[in-house]
């Protein structure tokens, strides 16, 4: 009996997953299938061609993220996949889904996304909230959506007033101010106490001990950047000379590749002195890493594993000694630290091009955000009519 032909579109799913196992690197294993079934070709292809021109990881890991979104999104809004360059009627579709008015959604039901597109992409998994999208991830995901279709279309409607208009007013009717990635700052007494729920003599709390304290120490590096860190990065260094009466300070230096604010080839180094630079060496010895990634997963029987730890288990691993250490895991993220950091360098009156050259902050706009809070104090002012 001759064996039946397979089905067109499962071929074509199998060849999209393929295509993506090119970016291994970038898109994990799990995420590389369910992309396959959303995106189309020319999606995969746009995706591969970015990666050949050099994108960064992070920043070609949230486009995938963004189209795959969309595509599932055009499929339930529409009943077909986003046609380029997209008609100004459905981008101003997409803003009305996202960004709408919980009070008015009260009294009209019909008011922001549709249930039945909502219980779409919450069965995808890809909806998680229940009331509106924050302004910041609909900018982004119409930003993504804008570079996808420059790359096949020099048109777009992305700049029309109508659509800047419409992003204004549903941010104004949502009344809500922007927030932090994370709640709380992880400043030095926090940090000490999260390092106390870590201080037994463990792989696993070796290997913690040293994620805080150099994530810290370095500037506040960002989860990415711990979680992609590798032997090749680090370098022993001269030690740094301490008090009169007290031995030098070891010191190692990191160089830093490709990240949001840094260029790859651009040769940054970021230094870590004394306890932090004691904690990563420790952290090696150990687990006896002397090349590839520096921070790697540890399996439940305390055995490592030859993995590099991905970004969002870094941010796990702080939120996990932050409840060990009694405190609230939600209030704090891993970008908790990069604010410590600089809040901490603030009180201490460190200068802030001294700490911008240590947190690679290219803005001093956004730097000095963090100074003028730390610095406010609840003065006269706030007092009256005391």
């Amino acid at each position: 009996m001759a064996r039946a032909p397979k089905h067109p579109v499962s071929d074509a799913v199998a060849r999209r997953a393929e295509e993506l196992d090119a970016l291994d690197s970038v898109l994990p294993f799990h995420r590389r299938d369910r992309l396959a079934e959303v995106l189309t070709d020319e999606d995969v292809a746009i995706l591969r061609h970015l990666a050949s021109e050099g994108m960064g990881e992070n920043s070609l890991r949230a486009l995938a993220s963004d189209c795959h979104y969309l595509e599932a999104w055009a499929q339930a809004a529409t009943g077909a996949p986003l046609p380029w360059p997209a008609p100004q009627a459905l981008l101003m579709k997409f803003v009305a889904h996202h960004l709408w008015d919980p009070v008015r959604r009260e009294s009209d039901p019909a008011h922001g996304m549709p249930g039945d597109v909502a219980e779409a992409l919450r069965s995808q998994g890809l909806l998680r909230v229940e009331g509106p999208h924050a302004p910041s991830t609909v900018r982004r995901r119409l930003s993504s959506w804008s570079t996808l279709t420059r790359r096949r279309s020099p048109t777009g409607k992305f700049g029309a007033p109508s659509l800047q208009s419409a992003l204004r007013l549903a941010v104004q009717a949502l009344a809500r101010s922007p927030g932090r990635k994370s709640a709380k700052a992880v400043t030095a007494d926090i940090l000490d106490q999260i390092l106390a729920a870590c201080a037994g003599d463990s792989l696993t709390d070796l290997r913690d001990r040293a994620i805080l304290l150099a994530a810290f120490a370095s500037g506040g590096r960002r989860r990415s950047e711990i979680a992609s860190l590798r032997c090749e990065q680090l370098r022993e260094e001269e030690p740094v000379a301490s008090e009169p009466a007290e031995s030098p300070l070891p010191c190692l230096s990191i160089r830093l590749c490709r990240t949001k604010t840094t260029a790859s080839g651009a040769d940054a180094t970021v230094l870590l002195v004394g306890r932090p630079a004691l904690a990563l060496k420790a952290w090696l010895e150990r687990a006896n890493i002397a090349k590839g990634p520096v921070f790697r997963a540890i399996d439940r029987w305390g055995n490592l594993e030859a993995r590099a730890l991905t970004p969002q288990a870094v941010n796990l691993i702080l939120k996990r000694r932050i409840a060990q250490a009694g405190m609230d895991p939600v209030q704090f993220s891993a970008h908790g630290l990069r604010v410590g950091y600089l809040t901490e360098s603030a009180r201490r009156g460190i200068p802030l091009p001294e700490v911008m050259q240590q947190s690679q902050h290219k803005s001093v706009r956004q730097a000095s955000n963090y100074y003028n809070e730390a610095l406010r104090e609840p003065g006269q002012a706030a007092r009256l009519p005391d």
